[in-house]
């Protein structure tokens, strides 16, 4: 089973040299930390951030510089600034390659609810709107289950939707997997976790062709 810091690692691999690539709040923005070797990626993020790189060590924060969940960062040589108006006009002009997003909820159409539980005080949508109906190619992080031990992996959403038939390939705790016309197909196993757990743990549709790989983390 895999920990937050094993989910963003796992993510990590799907990224492509030269890619740019907006990081959500939680999980997502873990990912900056394990860029593998030998690959430049541009990380954004929509308060107006070009070139993020990992986070600060502890007493070289400067709270100056941080990401769009308020989280300080550091930047990397030849980032750039700009307003959020920039940033929005790149995100809606499809020149990010990858979105990476927490979420709440995802259904097997690949339907995402990442921002809002009815009767609970939210902030707001943020930039996860425009991110959804923009980008090309966009990978979830998060739980399986929810602290009750409930799917989130769901035949239709329960909570209000960010977007609709958007979300890709999804990497949980417990597995990677990639959503299809016809549900969600499991394409890797979570260390020490078995197809039958991951079966337990998906309300959704769940694809399972021949012999599931565990992860290489």
């Amino acid at each position: 089973m895999l920990d937050k810091n094993g989910i963003a690692k796992r993510i990590a691999k799907e990224l492509q040299d030269g890619y740019y690539v907006n990081l959500g709040i939680g999980i997502p923005t873990l990912v900056a930390n394990y860029v593998p070797e030998g690959i430049a990626v541009e990380f954004q993020s929509e308060n107006g951030v070009l070139g993020m790189g990992q986070f600060p060590f502890e007493g070289e924060e400067d709270a100056d510089i941080i990401n769009a969940g308020k989280q300080t960062i550091t930047t990397l040589p030849g980032a750039s600034f700009f307003d959020s108006a920039t940033s929005f006009g790149m995100i809606r002009g499809q020149h990010v390659d990858l979105t990476i997003l927490g979420a709440m909820e995802v259904s097997e159409t690949g339907d995402i609810a990442n921002w809002k539980i009815p009767g609970k005080m939210v902030k707001g949508m943020g930039g996860a709107m425009d991110l959804v109906a923009s980008a090309e190619n966009i990978i979830v992080a998060m739980m399986h289950t929810n602290r009750a031990g409930e799917s989130k992996l769901l035949k239709t959403c329960s909570l209000p939707l960010t977007g609709v038939r958007c979300v890709k390939r999804i990497v949980t705790n417990l597995a990677l997997l990639e959503v299809t016309e016809n549900g969600f197909k499991l394409l890797e196993r979570a260390p020490g976790v078995t197809v039958e757990e991951i079966e337990d743990a998906t309300e959704g549709n769940l694809l399972i062709e021949g012999e599931i790989p565990e992860m290489h983390i």
